[in-house]
């Protein structure tokens, strides 16, 4: 089991919640995501290690910025 916190920027309510939410949660070997709009943390729960640019790809695919 693997677990990454990162930062996301750009997010401003319970839509962009649910859009990263939705975007994460589709990358192979994720089990839970876990997003905290105050802070704009995202913990990424796996089965496997994640690639790091896969978050990334992710987060951008749902119309953010992954800043760490």
């Amino acid at each position: 089991m693997s677990e990454q916190t990162y930062t996301v920027t750009g997010m401003t309510c319970e839509h962009c919640v649910r859009s990263v939410t939705e975007e994460v949660s589709e990358i192979e070997g994720v089990t839970d995501v876990a997003v905290d709009l105050p802070t704009g943390k995202v913990t990424v729960r796996a089965v496997k290690d994640i690639d790091v640019a896969d978050v990334r790809g992710a987060v951008e695919e749902a119309g953010y910025q992954l800043t760490a």
